[in-house]
């Protein structure tokens, strides 16, 4: 385990309670970092004001509204806004004919990295590692 990297911690985001958790057991065994989850933005938005996070994954489909505008809401809170937000989708964001394409690309300058499902859980530690350059 990376000595540097060994107090991450970071939010998911997302509204399937087992990819929740397959992430948070794989990254956390895997690098020792603290995952904290949400299952919809709202959750997600109220523990990311509370806790010092490192990064955030986002499911850009939420019960509670898109990720894009949840994204907007953390990017907005000048208690949310420096953190680093991935986003996590099983949505291509390259699709342009698909309905938050031209709404990404306004935000893009809001996200480090998207992160595509399927996705293997044991590199999605790099995966997070390399969009950050940690």
């Amino acid at each position: 385990m990376s000595n540097a990297n060994a107090n991450r911690c970071i939010l998911v985001i997302d509204d399937e309670p087992d990819l929740c958790r397959i992430v948070k057991i794989t990254l956390e065994r895997l690098k020792g970092w603290t995952i904290l989850t949400a299952n919809t933005g709202q959750e997600g938005f109220t523990i990311a004001q509370s806790q010092p996070l490192d990064v955030i994954l986002l499911d850009l489909s939420l019960p509670d509204g898109s990720g894009l505008e949840w994204l907007q809401a953390l990017k907005n809170n000048s208690g949310t806004q420096p953190v680093p937000v991935i986003l996590f989708t099983a949505s291509d964001p390259t699709d342009l004919t698909a309905p938050t394409s031209t709404q990404l690309e306004r935000d893009r300058s809001d996200i480090v990295g998207v992160i595509l499902k399927p996705f293997n859980v044991l590199q999605l530690a790099e995966q997070i590692s390399t969009q950050l350059q940690w």
